[in-house]
């Protein structure tokens, strides 16, 4: 835990969480400051790097039917090159919303947002397994999302 923050500090990044849309008057009054102090306080969180972005949260559900499949990859040994190319051909496929190496029998997990399962099928052979050193995919399609926050668990001094 950064020595640096307080409890305030806490519960304005807590705030910036729930809302980064509310003004640092809003956000000071919740918190028991007053409003310029607040703000200077979330400025330095922000120059600090405490908070690295602020934006809008999209209601999937408003665009249509779809549905969240994380995918289990299995990479083969990549030159330096490769490794590159891979990571940036990830990074191209807006579809692909998250990537975590991992420990074990598998090396990438990728969350996809597809929008059916055919979709997902054609998906599967048009992008992952031409994505440099993939050898195999292992597929868990949801059927519910029972939670999905961006909100960090913080600590509270």
């Amino acid at each position: 835990m950064p020595l640096e923050l307080d409890r305030i500090d806490f519960d304005i990044l807590d705030r910036l969480q729930i809302d980064a849309s509310e003004s640092s008057s809003e956000i000071a009054e919740r918190v028991g400051l007053s409003q310029s102090p607040c703000w200077r306080r979330i400025q330095r969180l922000k120059e600090e790097g405490y908070v690295k972005h602020q934006v809008a949260i999209l209601d999937r559900e408003k665009f249509g039917d779809s549905m969240y499949i994380f995918a289990q990859l299995k990479i083969g040994r990549l030159t330096d090159e490769e490794r590159e190319r891979f990571i940036w051909a990830i990074e191209d496929i807006p579809e692909i919303t998250e990537c975590y190496t991992l420990f074990g029998e598998m090396d990438v997990m990728i969350k996809v947002l597809a929008p059916s399962m055919a979709w997902y099928q054609n998906f599967t052979f048009r992008k992952l397994l031409r994505l440099p050193g993939v050898e195999d995919v292992r597929s868990t399609a949801t059927l519910s999302e029972m939670k999905n926050t961006h909100r960090l668990p913080l600590p509270r001094p």
